[in-house]
């Protein structure tokens, strides 16, 4: 089994055993299992998927951050992260027609990098929440 711990600046949205897990981290996406070899990673938006010992497969929401494998423990260090059973979807949906409407503006005060990475990441989250609904 492997330690699975998902943790963001404010708490641990995930701890528990697991038997395996998959990221999509800055270079692609990549899986881990019991007796994986060390690893660091960047972790791009995305979804996480990971395994239950009951054999369930299950996925959270992660916004960035980094991904550390070592002795059979996965350490995720996010930047924001969700269960997906946890995800608001209207919540997501409101943030997506936010930032669509701030790039759609197109004036000068919309920081159009930001506003596209708040729209990355709300679509994103939507889809994970669909994953399981």
């Amino acid at each position: 089994a492997l330690q699975l711990d998902i943790v963001t600046p404010d708490k641990v949205v995930f701890s528990d055993q697991v038997q395996y897990v998959s990221a999509r981290g800055v270079e692609g996406e990549f899986g881990v299992l019991p007796g994986h070899f060390q690893l660091l990673s960047a972790l791009d938006i995305g979804c996480l998927h990971y395994t239950t010992l009951e054999g369930d497969k299950k996925c959270a929401f992660v916004g960035g951050g980094f991904a550390e494998v070592l002795n059979d423990k996965v350490t995720v260090l996010a930047e924001s992260a969700e269960l997906a059973e946890d995800i608001d979807q209207v919540r997501a949906m409101q943030a997506r027609e936010r930032a669509e409407k701030r790039l759609e503006s197109k004036t000068d005060e919309v920081n159009v990098e930001r506003a596209q990475a708040a729209l990355h990441r709300a679509i994103t989250r939507i889809s994970v929440y669909n994953e399981i609904h």
